[in-house]
This record gives C-alpha cells, structure tokens and sequence, in this order.
C-alpha cells in the first residue's frame, strides 16, 4: 500500500522542521543529515522517508550518494496555506500599534 502523506502532518515534528532547515541550505546525503542530530541513522532515515512521500523533499542519485534537496513547488503550497494567516496577524499587530501610539500621545 502506498500512503500519501499529508504536508502539515510531516512539518508537525520538530525534527522534520529541523531537516527542511538543513536542506534549503544545500542538498544533503541521509549520512551528512543524520550527523547533525543525536538520534540513530534508521530514526533520521524515517523522517527522510516521510519527507519525501509527502514531497517537501526530493531525491537525486549522484554516484553511490542520494542526495535530498527541499522541492520547492511543495513548499510554495506550504507558504500559498500560511500567507492569509500572516496576513490577518500583521493586521491585526499593526491595529494594536496604531491604537497603542494613539493612546500614549493622548497621555
């Protein structure tokens, strides 16, 4: 059975977040990832797996080397879900400003 995994579940876990992080930087081999964290390999190789099934990361054969790089189309759906919510939240902190700098000069 191949099961598709769902985005947000994947950036739920910290360490996935982590990994995202790693690769946007630059393409990475499960080796050189798993270095940056204190967990066993196969730990680090499941999150790589999830990653990769819900496609936020892709994978590229170099040689003997796979190398995980951030699909970049993925991550705009991430960004395209978040943008309305950072908006509303900006709204909203620049309402507060506004009412804060009033109500101070009128002290």
């Amino acid at each position: 059975m191949n099961l598709r995994r769902d985005v947000f579940q994947a950036i739920a876990d910290p360490t996935r977040r982590a990994i995202l992080l790693l690769v946007a930087a630059q393409s990475m081999t499960a080796g050189a990832i798993a270095a940056n964290f204190d967990t066993a390999r196969p730990t680090v190789s499941k999150h790589l797996q999830i990653l990769t099934e819900c496609g936020l990361l892709e994978q590229k054969q170099n040689g003997r080397e796979v190398y995980y790089y951030i699909n970049a189309k993925s991550m705009k759906q991430v960004a395209d879900f978040i943008e309305p919510f950072r908006k509303m939240w900006d709204d909203r902190f620049n309402l507060l400003e506004t009412i804060m700098k009033n109500y101070i000069i009128k002290e």
